[in-house]
């Protein structure tokens, strides 16, 4: 059981910071995994007043609000005209609507859980994270950092012209995947650079960058040869899910079916 025993709802990011550097206090996001355990809070602090409940556009970008909900991120129109379905893909298993719509993608990113679909997505993008107190950083070094209490932000996801691909297995629908996979291709400084992000390990997501350049008619043989030597590349471990043989196995396949639904795409 959670206990709280004061709840405050700033009306500033600063205000918010200060109180956050007590030792017992706690960002509330959507409440939905943090009131699922047994603590004591001594002050709860609510964002939702903070304006961080939006996904802006512009041309360069998009900065999703840490108070932005999973099923906003699911249905934004922006982020499917630039990444297609997977994003949406890389969220809709996620327990149902009711669920999504009050977990926040702040409380996903922040939190660094092992299992999460949207961290393992965002990982493979050009995403950067803006913290409070730390500024901007890539999402890739956030994941590696040291739990603090600082505040994050908001999401920042740089557009690029890149083709990108969702795939997870679980044992039922709604349940934590047993591994989860995004596959991402583009050109990057001249040269076509592929990202594999590989989240549910059961460990937290890990991200492994090559610069291949695999031809679009590349067949079966290959894209074998390159998942294998791809997945060869990250640590799994064993859970109630699945062992870790199992896990480096799904990840080879999950890898070769992105790579060819990306090498399919127009």
């Amino acid at each position: 059981m959670l206990t709280i025993s004061n709840y405050v709802k700033p009306k500033t990011l600063e205000e918010a910071y200060e109180l956050n550097q007590a030792r017992n206090s706690r960002i509330m996001g959507g409440m939905m995994w943090l009131r699922l355990g047994n603590a004591r809070v001594k002050t709860i602090i609510d964002l939702s007043g903070l304006g961080l409940d939006q996904i802006e556009e512009t041309a360069h970008v998009f900065r999703i609000g840490a108070m932005c909900t999973l099923r906003q991120l699911e249905e934004c129109e922006g982020l499917k005209e630039m990444y297609g379905e997977g994003i949406a893909e890389a969220v809709r298993h996620i327990v149902g609507v009711q669920f999504r719509n009050q977990a926040t993608v702040g409380g996903s990113i922040y939190g660094r859980y092992g299992f999460s679909d949207v961290l393992t997505a965002l990982l493979a993008l050009d995403t950067f994270v803006e913290l409070y107190d730390g500024g901007t950083i890539r999402l890739s070094e956030f994941v590696n950092r040291k739990k603090d209490k600082d505040i994050l932000v908001s999401i920042i996801i740089r557009k690029s012209k890149r083709k990108f691909h969702y795939e997870s297995v679980r044992q039922t629908k709604t349940d934590f995947p047993v591994l989860a996979c995004a596959v991402v291709t583009g050109i990057v400084n001249g040269q076509e650079s592929w990202y594999f992000s590989i989240g549910a390990r059961p460990m937290k997501a890990a991200l492994l960058e090559k610069q291949w350049k695999v031809p679009k008619d590349a067949d079966d043989e290959q894209l074998e040869q390159l998942a294998r030597q791809a997945a060869e590349e990250f640590d799994y471990g064993s859970n109630m899910r699945g062992s870790a043989a199992y896990r480096r196995h799904l990840a080879e396949v999950l890898i070769r079916r992105a790579m060819r639904a990306v090498l399919s795409e127009d």
